[in-house]
């Protein structure tokens, strides 16, 4: 999940894959909650997988700038939901 002071974006990263399930949320804040965001993975197919917690890490556009806009990320290892 990421944002860069715009609308937040969920998505699950499939290695090896071109396209990775997505989600938008329409707004710059507050930070989508943690039921909120669970609720989106479910609706893409996966859930965190048991235990996991939601790290949070900051980069920013241009490495040579200090003043350039800070990226939030986080993230949280995912399974996919089978149905059995």
């Amino acid at each position: 999940m990421s944002s860069d002071g715009g609308p937040w974006r969920l998505y699950v990263v499939l290695y090896g894959e071109t396209e990775w399930p997505t989600f938008r949320w329409d707004r710059p804040g507050p930070v989508p909650t943690p039921k909120e965001r669970r609720a989106v993975l479910a609706a893409l197919g996966y859930e965190p997988v048991p235990g996991a917690v939601w790290s949070w890490s900051e980069d920013i556009r241009d490495v040579d700038d200090d003043g350039s806009p800070v990226l939030l990320i986080a993230d949280v290892t995912v399974r996919e939901v089978v149905e059995a």
